[in-house]
C-alpha cells in the first residue's frame, strides 16, 4: 500500500479537483450552502460487499452524492464475512434500505421475498430511462415466481482459472500447466523444489480457503468434468456430489492435502488469509477468479519487486476443457419494505440507481477521475500501469455498487489497460467456449429454496471430512443418504417435475 504522505498529498489534490466545479456552480447562482443541500438529499442506506483492501475514496463517494442528490450510507462488509452479516440482518429484520444479495446466497432470501419482505420492482422499471433498458433475459433469470425484485450486477459467465507465480515457473524451468497432471506437477515442485530460491522448504503449491464454491474446489471439479451443481441424465436430475467426477476431485484434493502441497488449515482459512499467503509468496498457485490477478500482483510486488504472475484458463481433464459458469448476474440489489415504507421513497431510490447508469456517474464509478486515474485518447479510456494502484485502492471497490455495467452503453470503451487485467479479460472470454451450465437455473423446487442452506452445509462438511481423512467413501455415502432423507429426494422429485414441464 502506498505511504500515508503520498496518500495525503493525493487526497488534497483530489479534493481541489472536486471543489473547482462546485465553486463555479456557486458563482453562477447555485446554492452557497452545501450543508443545506445535503440535508435535503435523499438518504439511502446500503449493505454492500467489499472485495478490495479498503472502501472507495471518500472524495469519490462525495462526488457521487453530489451528482445524484443523495446522502449515501454504505456499510462496506468484507466479502469473506458478507453472507453472515446479510443473514443476520435478514433474521433480525434490520436490513438496510438496499441490500446486495450474492448469487450464491439468493436462495437464502427467496422465502423472505415470498413473505413480502422486499418490494417487487418490475412494474416500475419502465418509468426510468436506463432501468427500462435492462436485459430481459437476465431479469428473468433472477426473477422469483416470474416477478422482478432486484437490480442485477453483471459479470461474465465464468472468470475462473489459475493464477500462477511466473517467476517460480521460470526459476524451476517449468511451462504453464495444460492438464491436470501438469497442474499437479507444478504444484508439487512449488512445494518441494525451492521455487523462491531461498534455500528453505517453506513454500506450498496451492493455497485454498473455506469455500467450496469460490475457493479451489468447484473450479478444480469442473476440470474433472463434474457437473455444475446438477446434471440431467435420462430426464432426471442428479446432484453433483453423487457423480464419479466429484469423488475424483475429492481424491485429488485429498492427495494434495496428504502430500503437503495444500495448506493444512484450508478448511478454516478465510479469503483474506488465503490472499495474504499468496501475495507473501508462501504459495505459488491460487485457483479462483482470474480478475483478481492485477490487485494480487500490485500487493505482491510491494513486498517482493521480483514477483511475477501469469494466468491459465484451459486445464484439460478427462472430458477435455470444462469450466463452471453462473448466469450473467453475480448478485442483486433488493429493497426492504420495512426500511422503505412508501412507494414514493422506493421510486426515489430507483431513480438513484437509474442515475448511476448515466454517463457521468457510471464512468466515475468505473474509472475514477480523468487525469488522476485514467486518460482519454481518441475517445477511448487509457488505464496505465502507473495508476493501477490508485484505481485498486480508490475506485475499484465502487464496482460493487454498479448495476448492469457490462450492458451499459454509457460506459466508455477502454483502449488500453494493464497487461494482467487485459489477459484476465481475454481468458474469461475464452471460457465462453467450454462452459458447464447449471441446468436447474430455470427450474423450481420449493424444498430446495427452503432447505438448501442446511443440506448444502451437510454435504460441505462431508466433503471437507473426506479430504481431511475423517471419513472414507462409505462415510461419505452415508452423508449422501442423510441428505436424501432430510429433503434431498424431495428436491430431486420437484426438479424432475419442473424439468418435465419445460419440455
Amino acid at each position: 500500500m502506498y505511504g500515508k504522505s503520498i496518500r495525503t498529498k493525493a487526497s488534497r489534490l483530489f479534493r481541489l479537483m472536486l471543489i473547482v466545479p462546485f465553486l463555479v456552480t456557486a458563482a453562477c447562482g447555485g446554492s452557497s450552502d452545501p450543508a443545506a443541500k445535503r440535508d435535503s438529499s435523499l438518504y439511502i442506506s446500503i449493505l454492500a460487499p467489499l472485495h478490495f483492501p479498503q472502501p472507495p475514496a471518500s472524495e469519490l463517494m462525495e462526488e457521487i452524492e453530489q451528482l445524484t442528490g443523495t446522502q449515501l450510507d454504505v456499510n462496506w462488509i468484507p466479502e469473506g464475512v458478507y453472507t453472515d452479516k446479510m443473514n443476520t440482518g435478514l433474521i433480525t429484520h434490520s436490513l438496510a434500505k438496499v441490500t446486495f444479495v450474492k448469487f450464491t446466497d439468493y436462495n437464502l432470501v427467496k422465502n423472505a421475498i415470498r413473505s413480502d419482505s422486499f418490494w417487487e420492482i418490475g412494474p416500475y422499471l419502465q418509468d426510468y430511462n436506463n432501468l427500462k433498458k435492462l436485459d430481459p433475459a437476465i431479469l428473468e433469470q433472477a426473477s422469483v415466481d416470474e416477478k422482478i425484485y432486484g437490480l442485477y450486477t453483471e459479470r461474465p459467465s465464468s472468470r475462473q482459472g489459475v493464477i500462477i507465480r511466473q517467476d517460480w515457473l521460470d526459476r524451476l524451468q517449468l511451462l504453464k500447466p495444460q492438464s491436470l497432471d501438469d497442474l499437479y506437477e507444478v504444484m508439487r515442485q512449488f512445494t518441494y523444489n525451492d521455487p523462491d530460491g531461498n534455500g528453505k522448504q517453506d513454500t506450498i503449491g496451492l493455497v485454498d480457503r473455506n469455500d467450496l464454491v469460490y475457493g479451489v474446489f468447484k473450479t478444480l471439479s469442473s476440470y474433472f468434468g463434474t457437473p455444475n451443481n446438477w446434471k440431467v441424465e435420462n430426464g432426471h436430475l442428479i446432484p453433483e456430489f453423487m457423480t464419479t467426477e466429484y469423488m475424483d476431485t475429492m481424491n485429488f484434493m485429498k492427495k494434495l492435502y496428504n502430500e503437503g502441497i495444500l495448506n493444512r488449515d484450508f478448511a478454516l482459512t478465510s479469503k483474506e488469509i488465503q490472499r495474504d499467503r499468496f501475495i507473501r509468496g508462501e504459495a505459488g498457485v491460487l485457483i479462483g477468479s482470474m480478475t483478481d490477478v492485477q490487485r494480487l500482483a500490485i500487493e505482491a510486488r510491494g513486498l517482493n519487486p521480483e514477483a511475477e504472475f501469469t494466468l491459465v484458463n484451459r486445464i484439460e481433464g478427462p472430458d477435455g476443457h470444462k469450466v463452471w459458469s453462473i448466469p450473467n448476474y453475480n448478485g442483486l440489489f433488493l429493497f426492504s419494505k420495512k426500511a422503505i415504507p412508501t412507494e414514493q421513497e422506493l421510486q426515489d431510490i430507483l431513480q438513484f440507481f437509474d442515475r448511476t447508469m448515466d454517463k457521468d456517474v457510471a464512468n466515475l464509478m468505473m474509472y475514477g477521475v480523468e487525469g488522476r486515474h485514467y486518460s482519454i485518447v481518441n475517445g477511448e479510456v487509457i488505464l496505465p500501469e502507473s495508476t493501477s494502484q490508485l484505481r485498486v485502492y480508490e475506485v475499484n471497490p465502487l464496482y460493487s455498487l454498479m448495476i448492469a455495467d457490462i450492458g451499459n452503453a454509457n460506459i466508455m470503451k477502454v483502449g488500453q489497460k494493464e497487461h494482467l487485467t487485459n489477459l484476465a479479460d481475454q481468458l474469461s472470454e475464452d471460457n465462453e467456449s467450454f462452459l458447464v451450465n447449471d441446468p436447474t437455473v430455470s427450474l423450481s423446487s420449493p424444498t430446495f429454496d427452503e432447505k438448501n442452506a442446511e443440506l448444502s452445509a451437510l454435504i460441505a462438511d462431508a466433503t471437507y471430512n473426506y479430504i481431511l481423512g475423517s471419513i472414507d467413501a462409505e462415510g461419505f455415502a452415508r452423508e449422501i443418504e442423510r441428505w436424501r432423507q432430510n429433503g434431498g429426494d424431495q428436491i430431486i422429485q420437484e426438479y424432475d417435475a419442473s424439468l418435465a414441464l419445460k419440455k
